[in-house]
């Protein structure tokens, strides 16, 4: 267990517990390492690796109903920094948290006009339960493989109003198969899961990548955006056009190629990635995030990955230092630590500051869904009153 403290009177803002996927008792390890609580609510990260059905089922006998949440992982982020093979639970104590959450069960049939209510509705309850709090952010975790993320990251906005938001595409390590988030005991597919928070403790949500747009641009001349795939681009096979604004053939593409040199397009004055998932034996180009026709499209090029987190994770300490924080890293931010030998250095850098998640199919950042970044809350010891 691994408990971060506060700076002030001693208590923990967030409790952490991790157990080894396979463990045959994870969730009574879990539930032992935690302890009593109270916890306003539990999230879980979890490993592909795991008994996902016996570990919802036993975790419903351990814990109220819905008090626990999570979703599947490419990877996690616990107190000893990137790991695999895990199960990570977060726990937010109800001497400094109050929660809520709203579970979308078919993001197919998204209700942006019922969900903005349930959203003012479930706010303004937060707030009528502790007024005396003023500090607010919502998370999400979605299903990493609807190709929904971007409707429902802006059917919530009106919804939310001022409350900033971050999340999580839930994963499936480098299968790519089926992800899954979890509530009320049981893991669903082509859902989502929203929890709405509260708390006497200072929160600030940010998002951060170490990618650095060049002069080259494309322009998507030929897409199929429901499925996120890119056929031509400037008039040419994606593929082979991508691969020679690179110098490289087509052939060499790989997982790693892509992670090294992402596209980003520009939206509201910065730069967003659209980070490229595979290539298909046709030579189209599939993405983990919306694509359609005509976007321009331009090559990025990365910073050193490790100093750049080091600084931008720093400066969330400029009006002191956060209490813990808590975190969405696209899985091709690994691959690329993986690919360059960083994984141990950028380890060390999330250690140092107190940073707990999980590796994404992709983020969300307020209205956004984006790719290759780190989005999360940094939460601060409690005001003093």
């Amino acid at each position: 267990m691994h408990d971060i403290k506060a700076g002030t009177g001693g208590k923990a803002v967030l409790t952490t517990a991790s157990v080894l996927a396979n463990a045959q008792d994870a969730a009574q390890q879990l539930h032992h390492a935690l302890g009593e609580g109270p916890f306003a609510r539990i999230v879980v990260f979890v490993s592909p690796d795991a008994d996902l059905p016996r570990l919802c089922a036993d975790l419903g006998k351990l814990y109220p109903l819905g008090l626990v949440i999570g979703c599947t992982t490419a990877g996690e982020i616990s107190s000893g920094g990137y790991v695999e093979g895990e199960i990570l639970a977060v726990g937010f104590p109800a001497a400094h948290f109050r929660t809520d959450c709203l579970v979308i069960e078919d993001l197919t049939n998204l209700n942006a006009h019922a969900l903005i209510g349930d959203l003012i509705r479930a706010r303004t309850a937060l707030q009528q339960d502790c007024p005396a709090w003023d500090h607010e952010f919502a998370f999400m975790m979605v299903d990493g493989l609807s190709t929904r993320e971007d409707d429902l990251a802006a059917a919530l906005a009106p919804g939310l109003g001022p409350v900033p938001l971050f999340g999580g595409s839930a994963a499936d390590g480098v299968r790519f198969g089926r992800t899954h988030v979890i509530w009320q005991g049981r893991a669903l597919s082509n859902a989502a899961v929203v929890l709405l928070v509260r708390s006497d403790c200072r929160v600030r949500v940010f998002n951060l990548d170490h990618l650095v747009p060049t002069d080259q641009r494309m322009v998507v001349t030929q897409a199929d955006p429901a499925r996120r795939v890119v056929r031509q681009i400037n008039a040419e096979p994606a593929a082979q056009e991508y691969a020679r604004l690179l110098g490289k053939d087509p052939a060499q593409l790989t997982t790693f190629t892509f992670a090294a040199h992402p596209v980003v397009v520009r939206v509201g004055g910065r730069h967003h990635v659209r980070a490229i998932q595979r290539m298909e034996p046709n030579g189209d180009l599939v993405f983990f995030s919306a694509i359609d026709e005509g976007l321009v499209l331009t090559l990025a090029e990365p910073q050193d990955m490790v100093s750049h987190l080091d600084r931008e994770l720093a400066r969330l300490s400029d009006h002191g230092a956060p209490a813990a924080i808590l975190a969405c890293d696209c899985i091709l931010r690994r691959m690329e630590a993986q690919e360059k030998q960083m994984s141990v250095a950028l380890s060390a850098v999330l250690r140092a500051h107190h940073v707990v998640g999980f590796s994404t199919y992709g983020e969300q950042w307020n209205s956004m869904h984006v790719n290759q970044t780190m989005t999360g809350v940094a939460i601060y010891p409690p005001d003093l009153r």
